[in-house]
C-alpha cells in the first residue's frame, strides 16, 4: 500500500464519542474499513479501532486513531503485511485543518528526502461518518496513514527499542544530526531525542542506535492554530526556529550542512509535488520558509550562530 502515492479513498462509520470513552491503548472497538479497489468498486476489511496519541485526542474533534487488522482479513486486500497503522486524521473538520494535515504529511515526505530510516505513509481522502440514523453526521477529510514501527525496523533488519533510555550523544552521530537539522528546518520543538518524545530509536545489527522522527504537527511547517511551543525552548511561537540538538564535533557538522545543502533542490521539489493538494499560495509560502532555512546553512556567520553555537551540552 505504501508503494503507491495516489491518496488511497477509505471509508469508516463509527461514534467519535464512543470511542473516546476508551481510554485504553488496549482496547479496540471491532468495525469495518471499506476501501476502493484499483477497479474503482468499493470493498471491506475488518479491523480493531481506537484512539491513540494525547493532545489531539483531548483537545481535538477528531482523535488520531490506530487501526488493527488480522493477517487472515487483510490477505489479498491493499493492506496486506500490514497488523497494525496509525491514522492520522485532522484536528477540526473545515477545510483549513485539512490543509494542515497535507502540510504534516509533506513533513514526512521531506524526512524521505533526508534520510532512509523513516516512516512509510499514505495520504487518504477518508469519508468519516459519526454515528448511525438519523442523527449521523459525515465529514470527508483529508488524512494518510503510517506504517507500524516494526515493519520499519525490519526493513533496516533492525529492532524499535521503546523501553531503550540512552543519552543522544550514543546514537550514531550523522543519522542524529540529520535529524536534527531535520527538525530545525519545519522548526518542531515538540520532541526530545532525551525523553524519546515523538523520536523511536532503532537499534541496527551493527549494534548502532538511529533516531525514527514522527508527529510534527506542532511544526513551524504546519503552523496549526493549536500549535504549541514549551516554556523551555524559549519562543512564543512555533514559527521561530531553534536548534535542539546536542554538540557533535565541528567537521561532522559541516559534513551533515553539506549534505543538506545538495538536498536542497529535492527538498524543494517534494514541496512543489504538493501543488494539486494545497494552493499555491501554500505552496509559495511553505518554500518561503524552507528558504529560510536552507539561507542559514549558506552563510558561515548564521550556520555559527544559529546551530553550532546553540546545540545542547546537556
Amino acid at each position: 500500500m505504501f508503494q503507491a502515492q495516489e491518496p488511497m479513498a477509505i471509508r469508516l462509520n463509527f461514534s467519535i464519542k464512543e470511542i473516546k470513552k476508551i481510554k485504553s491503548d488496549t482496547v479496540y472497538t471491532t468495525s469495518y474499513m471499506q476501501y476502493k479497489a484499483d477497479n474503482g468498486s468499493w470493498d471491506s476489511v475488518k479491523i480493531g479501532l481506537r484512539t491513540r496519541g494525547n493532545f489531539r485526542r483531548a483537545n481535538c474533534t477528531f482523535p488520531p486513531l490506530r487501526v488493527k487488522m488480522k493477517k487472515g482479513d487483510s490477505e489479498k486486500t491493499p493492506f496486506a503485511g500490514n497488523k497494525s497503522l496509525k491514522l492520522v486524521v485532522p484536528c477540526q473538520s473545515p477545510k483549513l485543518y485539512n490543509d494542515l494535515i497535507t502540510k504534516e504529511f509533506i513533513c514526512y515526505k521531506l524526512y524521505e528526502v533526508i534520510s532512509p530510516y523513516h516512516f512509510n505513509t499514505r495520504l487518504v481522502d477518508l469519508t468519516l461518518v459519526d454515528g448511525k440514523g438519523k442523527q449521523a453526521k459525515t465529514y470527508n477529510l483529508t488524512a494518510f496513514f503510517i506504517e507500524d514501527d516494526d515493519l520499519v525496523a525490519r526493513r533496516h533488519k533492525a529492532k524499535v527499542m521503546d523501553e531503550l533510555k540512552i543519552h543522544p550523544l550514543q546514537m550514531a552521530d550523522t543519522a542524529s544530526i540529520k535529524q536534527d537539522f531535520f527538525q530545525y528546518m519545519i522548526s518542531n520543538s515538540d520532541w526530545s531525542s532525551v525523553q524519546q518524545h515523538n523520536v523511536k530509536v532503532l537499534q541496527l545489527k551493527s549494534g548502532g542506535y538511529i533516531p525514527l522522527p514522527y508527529d510534527f504537527d506542532m511544526s513551524g511547517v504546519v503552523n496549526a492554530p493549536y500549535g504549541q511551543v514549551s516554556e523551555l525552548v524559549g519562543t512564543s511561537t512555533v514559527r521561530e526556529r531553534v536548534y535542539r540538538g546536542f554538540c557533535r564535533s565541528p567537521e561532522l557538522f559541516e559534513y551533515v550542512r553539506k549534505e543538506y545543502l545538495q538536498l536542497e533542490p529535492s527538498v524543494k521539489s517534494a514541496v512543489n509535488g504538493f501543488e494539486g493538494q494545497l494552493n499555491t499560495k501554500e505552496i509559495t509560502g511553505l518554500n518561503k520558509y524552507l528558504d529560510e532555512f536552507f539561507a542559514i546553512l549558506k552563510s558561515d556567520k548564521s550556520f555559527k550562530e544559529n546551530i553550532v553555537q546553540k546545540c545542547r551540552t546537556k
